[in-house]
Parts: structure tokens; C-alpha cells; sequence
């Protein structure tokens, strides 16, 4: 267990080092081993920084409650395990919003804003009677620094495909939000 490493620290000294861990996570300068003297190797102090940035973010991303932390930290002695509760409960939304940054700036275009219109095409030049609903979705992207608009004609098919990928999309991201009440998988190359 990596971050049972942690108890080389006395616990007093504890909370600061995983709010320094914390802002290392949230792309801020993390803790230098220099700061904590010869406690550790350099391979334990690379897997215990590893391991708990590793289990802040999977708390954070997973929404983990207070129990399930305490269940995953069970090994860990009570108070250092309290600093890490503390911790990420006081710095919760930071650190959500340091993940969905990151998670954000893996695409280089982000949706900014979204406009639709129905209409009704009646005719065209090939047919004197249409009758066909149209979508016009207009998309205001940032690419890059870079604000552009994307306008998309669908007809009822187009939309429908449309809206069956963005509700596959959505149902994978919701079975990857674990509930209160699942079992955690996947922890153990944390801790």
C-alpha cells in the first residue's frame, strides 16, 4: 500500500504535505522532497506522491463519499487518514474544477453556446411540394483561443441519429459516475 508510506511523516506535518499534493492536482506547484528531509527514497517518494495524487483524483472524479474514503484509507492509521479526508473535503471543488480543466483541454474545441431553428421547407427547385421539417442547429465553438460559428442543417433522420449518439454518449458517462451504494473497483493500484 503506497500511501501507507505516508506514516514515515508525523501526523502533525500530515495536512500540509496533501494540501501541497492537492495543489500539484489543481496545476499549482506540488511538494518537494527537499521540504521533508531524507524520510523517504527517491522511488518511495515518487510512488507516494504518485499514489496519492492518484487517489485525490479518483475521489474527486468518483464523488466518493466520507465512508468510502474512510473504507478505501482503512490501513492507513486514523489521524493521517482524517488529514486526507479533511483535505479533500475542504478543497472538493477545487479540485473538480482542476479535473474537468483538464478534462476540458484534452480537445482543442469546446462548445461555448448552441441555437436551434425548426423550419418547414415547402418546395425546392426539383420537387413543387416538400413538406420536410428542417433543423438548423447553429454551435458557437472555441477553437483554440479562436471563437467560430458551425451552422448544421439536419432532416428528421440526421436528428435522430443526432440524438441517439448523444444519449449513447451521456449513458457512458453516467455508468462511469460510481453510486454511493456500488463497490469501488479499481482503487487498489492506489493505496
Amino acid at each position: 500500500m503506497m500511501i501507507k508510506l505516508l506514516e514515515k511523516l508525523p501526523s502533525a506535518q500530515c495536512p500540509k504535505l496533501i494540501h501541497r499534493v492537492v495543489d500539484g492536482v489543481c496545476g499549482q506547484s506540488g511538494p518537494r522532497r527537499t521540504d521533508y528531509g531524507e524520510r523517504w527514497s527517491l522511488t518511495e517518494w515518487v510512488e507516494l506522491m504518485n499514489a496519492l495524487s492518484s487517489f485525490i483524483r479518483f475521489g474527486v472524479g468518483r464523488g466518493c463519499s466520507d465512508q468510502e474514503i474512510q473504507e478505501l484509507l482503512s490501513d492507513l492509521d486514523t489521524a493521517r487518514a482524517e488529514a486526507l479526508l479533511q483535505c479533500v473535503r475542504s478543497r472538493f471543488d477545487e479540485i473538480r474544477y482542476a479535473l474537468v480543466d483538464r478534462t476540458n483541454g484534452i480537445s482543442s474545441t469546446q462548445l461555448q453556446d448552441f441555437n436551434w431553428q425548426l423550419k418547414l421547407a415547402l418546395s425546392s427547385d426539383k420537387l413543387s411540394a416538400l413538406n420536410t421539417p428542417l433543423l438548423n442547429l447553429s454551435l458557437d465553438l472555441k477553437e483554440n483561443g479562436i471563437q467560430r460559428l458551425v451552422n448544421i442543417e439536419m432532416n428528421k433522420e440526421e436528428l435522430h441519429t443526432l440524438i441517439s449518439a448523444l444519449e449513447a454518449a451521456n449513458k457512458v458517462m453516467l455508468e462511469g459516475i460510481v453510486h454511493p451504494k456500488m463497490k469501488i473497483q479499481g482503487i487498489d493500484k492506489f493505496v
